[in-house]
């Protein structure tokens, strides 16, 4: 059986998950209420898109866990994984591109899966300063925030590997980090026997942002297939963008951030979008939200204008759903049947009301 995707390209489903479970400190579970108070949602309907605001996942919070000091907060995480997933599933079905509001970069898993419940596989353009392919054998920190990488390919922590029952979430080919400019030694050495696409920030500066960008894309496969964007916005250099975590000097300007994301973005296959490390607590003047949004809403808009505004329909045969071993975790929405093919995309609720209650795992 196969359920039809229509793929709307003026229609964007927003998705905030704010959580700070996996990061290295507090503040980033209110990056999703700070963009769209910097107005995303009213610039993206200003650039022509239909928005459908999904709301908030319910919020998870960082906390010490010296009781778990090689992989923090694990129950946290993995609560706002499957809050998350079904999320992804209900607006890839609708035919929306998911626009996802983090929080930090572990849920990139959930984001993976809910698209894997109709795509067999997917890739991965991970446009982010750090390589995150350190397990809880060779963190320096035990934050789950630096595995992110690790856990997508199997061989993180292994409740998260096991996220997805039949582990990898993504091949080692079809991934690219982009924009690198921070690798521990351990990372490095796995690096060096991996197939993993790597663009230093160097290298992509002396070659051509956007050259390297539309490589990157060809190398993953993103131009014949669907493929995912996290962005994670310590990508830019602190010089231009200071509000987050582990900010870092050198690496990509803003303007070469911009510009690769113009890339990204209008490339047709694209099936989601992640926004990840944003920390209103280090902005506290709104300055870091406001550039923010104008840089994703700029990059849309042009997405927009070269993208066909007729839908394009897409039958995708449903893979066998495997079973998710993640242990302690919430129950999963109800799985969504395999369908006969049919022209008409499932609609989106106008709005679904944000969760009033945090968990504060």
């Amino acid at each position: 059986m196969a359920v039809k995707i229509v793929r709307q390209p003026n229609k964007i489903a927003l998705i905030g998950v704010p959580t700070s479970a996996a990061a290295h400190g507090p503040g980033q579970e209110k990056a999703p209420a700070a963009l769209r108070a910097a107005g995303l949602v009213e610039r993206l309907q200003g650039a022509g898109y239909e928005v459908t605001d999904l709301g908030d996942c319910p919020q998870q919070l960082y906390q010490v866990d010296d009781e778990h000091p090689r992989a923090r907060n694990m129950e946290a995480v993995l609560a706002a994984l499957n809050a998350l997933k079904p999320h992804v599933e209900q607006a890839t079905k609708a035919g929306a591109l998911p626009l996802i509001l983090g929080g930090d970069c572990t849920i990139a898993l959930a984001t993976i899966a809910g698209l894997r419940r109709y795509y067999r596989s997917v890739s991965l353009m991970y446009f982010d300063r750090d390589a995150d392919l350190n397990t809880p054998a060779t963190t320096p920190s035990g934050c789950l925030d630096g595995m992110g990488i690790a856990h997508i390919i199997g061989r993180g922590a292994p409740e998260l590997v096991r996220f997805w029952g039949e582990p990898p979430l993504v091949r080692e080919p079809e991934i690219a980090l982009f924009g690198l400019d921070r690798i521990d030694p351990l990372e490095q050495a796995v690096l060096d026997t991996s197939p993993i696409r790597r663009y230093l920030a160097a290298d992509v500066q002396r070659r051509g942002i956007e050259a390297c960008a539309r490589e990157a894309l060809e190398r993953i496969h993103g131009t014949a297939g669907p493929f995912i964007l996290h962005f994670d916005v310590d990508v830019v250099s602190s010089e231009d963008l200071p509000a987050v975590d582990v900010p870092g000097s050198g690496g990509l300007r803003a303007d070469e951030v911009r510009q690769a994301l113009e890339v990204f973005t209008t490339e047709k296959n694209l099936s989601a979008i992640e926004v990840t490390e944003y920390n209103p607590e280090r902005d506290a003047d709104g300055s870091a939200a406001r550039f923010l949004v104008e840089m994703l809403v700029a990059a849309l808009a042009k997405r927009l204008a070269t993208l066909s505004p007729r839908p394009v329909a897409e039958e995708v045969p449903v893979p066998s759903e495997p079973t998710e071993a993640a242990p302690a975790a919430p129950p999963e929405a109800a799985e969504v049947p395999a369908e006969t093919p049919t022209e008409t995309p499932t609609e989106l609720p106008a709005e679904s009301p944000a969760e009033t209650e945090p968990s504060g795992s």
